[in-house]
């Protein structure tokens, strides 16, 4: 990515482009002197000017407020679901389908406000966008706590969901607009790590909170405090941009191109809640486990897809070309795994290949796209992504369960796991069939 720095030396201005990583050194006896240094060892340069303009900085600040939203996203459904058999005992009287949108309800308005974003950028900066966002999360998720109307409750949680609809693609799309090409597979892999660490931390509050009171559960929304202040400190203004090289507006046609992320993104999330809509029941009737086992094993996933983020930028580097296969093809073993289960032993090593999947198939996904989108990812593409992802979720149960029950029999408790297979052999295809659309980040 190209920096711009404006100067004015003996009144004429000129520029000096700036790759990023260049060392930027202010002499503190003379603000107006300004050392270049070419952080790559080809040159140095010294210019000195008495009024410069730097258009952006990244700095490990930037880096932190925004990997802070990452931290805060999954947050939307997962982090009440361990308070959902209190909230359910609470509201006795109330339908069941009541209770369930509890946890579903953020994920439709969230891919709602997620189709408007383009529309939303073109208005506000990228600060008053996340500002708004986040606030809206604290108030309307944290305002739970306040409540005793599950009419009441549910409007709440479906301003939640636009909360999450406008922090979302700046979470992931930020990074393509502040940070080169070369830089994405490793900060989409930190992002991703944000987000199995933000659903570990939620979950394990949450739990506890409940056990006070179910209303306790939401406070763990005030999370989003933190990241409220380092947006405020952090980040710049900048309004995001929606034309191409030429300054031709962005046109709705031109997201087919990103289909290959968008779809990939979709099946990755259907096949992906087999495992945590399924694994409570498998894990007590065929290995016997504890609510406690069964919370260890599903927390353990969110440890192994944490530390696989962590090392995305690497694996991404030594398994540049089949890295696309890794995530389709360690669920169907980590799926085949829970259907031939019959002890602790091959739910743990299902459970291992799932969380590996997960924490490779999301950062790949979200960095072809990055690449692929440019500086516009934010707006074009990151927020396609975004409702793939939720409508994964949202699908999976509606798919998934009647083909088990079409294909295997309503008796069969491993039914899920082999669709499971089916679609990931769909998914390998599809993988296939898009991959020299596929742009890959620069060596």
């Amino acid at each position: 990515m190209i920096r711009t720095l404006f100067f004015k030396k003996n009144s004429t201005f000129a520029s000096v482009f700036l790759l990023k990583g260049n060392m930027i050194c202010s002499d503190p006896a003379d603000p107006g002197h300004v050392n270049l240094v070419m952080n790559r060892g080809r040159t140095s340069y010294s210019v000195h000017n008495r009024f410069f303009h730097m258009k952006t900085i990244v700095t490990r600040r930037l880096t932190a407020t925004i990997l802070s939203m990452s931290l805060l996203t999954v947050m939307a459904g997962a982090a009440i679901a361990p308070a959902l058999g209190v909230i359910k005992s609470h509201f006795a009287g109330e339908p069941d389908l009541l209770i369930q949108l509890i946890v579903s309800i953020p994920a439709l308005f969230i891919i709602i406000t997620n189709l408007f974003f383009l529309q939303i950028s073109r208005l506000f900066g990228t600060r008053t966008i996340a500002l708004t966002g986040l606030l809206v999360y604290v108030a309307a998720g944290a305002g739970c706590w306040l409540v005793d109307d599950i009419h009441v409750l549910l409007a709440l949680r479906a301003l939640l969901g636009v909360s999450v609809g406008l922090i979302m693609p700046l979470s992931t799309g930020l990074f393509s607009f502040y940070y080169p090409p070369e830089r994405q597979a490793s900060l989409m892999g930190l992002a991703a790590a944000m987000n199995q660490m933000g659903g570990v931390v939620a979950t394990l509050l949450a739990g506890l909170l409940s056990t006070i009171s179910w209303r306790y559960a939401f406070l763990v929304y005030l999370l989003g405090l933190v990241a409220v202040v380092l947006v405020v400190l952090y980040l710049p203004n900048d309004r995001l941009g929606s034309s191409n090289k030429r300054g031709v507006p962005f046109q709705p046609r031109q997201l087919l191109k990103f289909h290959p992320s968008v779809v990939g993104m979709m099946l990755l999330m259907t096949v992906f809640f087999i495992y945590p809509t399924n694994l409570a029941i498998t894990a007590r009737q065929q290995a016997g486990l504890s609510v406690e086992g069964t919370t260890f094993l599903m927390m353990s996933l969110d440890v192994v897809a944490f530390f696989v983020g962590l090392a995305f930028g690497k694996i991404m580097h030594v398994f540049r070309q089949p890295v696309k296969y890794l995530a389709p093809l360690l669920f169907m073993v980590g799926y085949a795994c829970f259907a031939l289960s019959h002890g602790i032993a091959l739910l743990v090593i299902g459970a291992v290949c799932i969380g590996l999947a997960a924490g490779v198939g999301v950062p790949y996904l979200n960095t072809i796209a990055s690449i692929k989108g440019g500086k516009n990812s934010s707006t074009t593409v990151m927020p396609l992504i975004s409702a793939a992802l939720y409508m994964g979720q949202f699908i999976s149960p509606l798919i998934v369960t009647p083909l088990s029950r079409a294909l295997f029999g309503a008796g069969d408790i491993a039914g899920p796991y082999k669709v499971g297979v089916l679609v990931c052999v769909l998914f390998v295809l599809q993988v296939y069939a898009t991959c020299h659309f596929q742009s890959l980040p620069p060596k």
